[in-house]
């Protein structure tokens, strides 16, 4: 009975120290997997699964990741979860991801949940597993209230994109200059009906209440909503300086045309996933110039002012033959594929617990500004990409140019108002 204790013993021991899974402990040449459960189906999840695999093909051409002395190339498995499609249970993404940790035996994942209500159920399911994640599309900061709140079970949820509530630091921040520039004080809210947008209007609706500016009307639309002409009409009946918007569903593009139409006076200025990209001045046939559209993540747009963005940018476009079009996602994706490589070249293994404490160590200079997570593992976003992460708000011009305008360590130009918006404040 003695010798079968200690024999019990010895195995337990050994398997503390020495992990037998095979997922644990690579052999020489064994590939690190990395998935990427996304809403593949949308623009942003597309192209941030093309900048992942852009950065793991770069990654493996200079012999993958090092472990102890042996190089383990890089693959990626990729699946279909469709969050972000209209009607598409939480559930049904959750039996998603389950099943490429499970199939796929995964070391980690990248880009993951489209929603953040997918996000949100996903935790436990990371935390079951122990698989670390390194989210870039969701953006709901109660991601990071749980992981303070219990850091232990939900330490494996990391963020590199930006979250809704740096979304309205942006925002108030280019408020505040056309309030400045222009006297603008009267704005209308429009929204998308999903837990990031409503965060996000809430939080800049709370804002301009403490600002002296006057809300006047505010309307939320189901995801897959066509017409918006009734909440223009309001917008335009009630005089409204600025039309803030909050949309990453393609039938936004609608709103863009219908507001056109009806040539509401106001400023449009937030984010409509369509216009994003430098394509969208022609599939808007040019009506577009002096609207404002935020870039969630440097670097899905260039910036002179800021190179590894530009870089990144212009090795986008040569190697998929097209510009990205997304303003959120595929930057933030493609540095994640760096951060994990160095934080498993640190751990010394894939090994997850150990993973977590090195990406916990993180700190570099990555395509949208300097990389580093905050308690809540979120990486922090200011107004210098020398000190922080960056978001921009850019401003397209008659001629069809991007031009970033804020913030101010990356503008290009200063905000302005075009003359038909300015005619109607007289």
């Amino acid at each position: 009975m003695k010798r079968v204790i200690f024999s019990s013993f010895i195995v337990l021991a050994f398997l503390v120290c020495f992990p037998m899974g095979s997922h644990a402990q690579l052999k020489p040449g064994d590939p690190v997997i990395i998935g990427v459960p996304t809403f593949l189906g949308s623009i942003e999840g597309g192209e941030s699964l093309k900048a992942v695999q852009m950065a793991a093909d770069e990654i493996n051409a200079k012999g993958g990741v090092t472990i102890k002395g042996a190089k383990h190339p890089i693959k990626i498995e990729a699946s279909e979860i469709r969050d972000g499609a209209p009607g598409v249970p939480v559930p049904e993404a959750l039996l998603g991801i389950e099943k490429i940790i499970l199939d796929k035996k995964v070391h980690a994942i990248v880009v993951g949940p489209f929603r953040s209500e997918a996000l949100m159920a996903t935790m436990d399911l990371l935390a079951k597993y122990k698989v670390p994640m390194l989210g870039t599309i969701a953006m709901s900061p109660a991601s990071e209230a749980k992981i303070i709140e219990n850091p232990e079970k939900y330490k494996y949820v990391f963020r590199t994109c930006l979250t809704a509530r740096y979304f309205v630091n942006l925002l108030t921040g280019v408020m505040n200059q056309l309030n400045q520039e222009f006297g603008f004080k009267k704005a209308y809210l429009m929204n998308q009906d999903v837990l990031w947008a409503r965060g996000t209007t809430a939080g800049l609706k709370g804002w301009y209440e403490k600002s002296g500016w006057e809300v006047t009307g505010h309307d939320e639309f189901p995801t897959g909503a066509s017409d918006f002409s009734s909440a223009l009409m309001k917008a335009k009946a009630k005089d409204a300086q600025l039309l803030f918007t909050c949309f990453d569903m393609p039938q936004s593009g609608i709103l863009v045309k219908q507001y056109k139409s009806i040539k509401v006076p106001g400023l449009m200025a937030g984010f409509i996933s369509p216009m994003a990209g430098e394509v969208a001045w022609k599939s808007f046939d040019g009506q577009i110039g002096g609207l404002l559209n935020a870039i969630f993540e440097l670097g899905n747009m260039p910036s002179a002012k800021y190179p590894p963005a530009q870089a990144f940018y212009d090795a986008y476009k040569k190697k998929y033959k097209d510009p990205l079009q997304s303003g959120h996602g595929p930057a933030p994706s493609y540095e994640s594929v760096y951060v994990l490589k160095e934080a498993i070249e640190r751990a010394g293994t894939v090994e997850a617990d150990a993973v977590v404490k090195a990406l916990e160590q993180t700190d570099r200079a990555g395509v949208m500004g300097r990389v580093k997570f905050d308690k809540g593992h979120q990486v922090v976003y200011g107004t210098d990409p020398a000190k922080e992460a960056v978001a921009a708000m850019f401003q397209w011009s008659e001629a069809g140019e991007r031009r970033i305008v804020y913030p101010t360590a990356i503008a290009e130009k200063k905000i302005w108002a075009p003359e038909w918006v300015l005619k109607s404040k007289k």
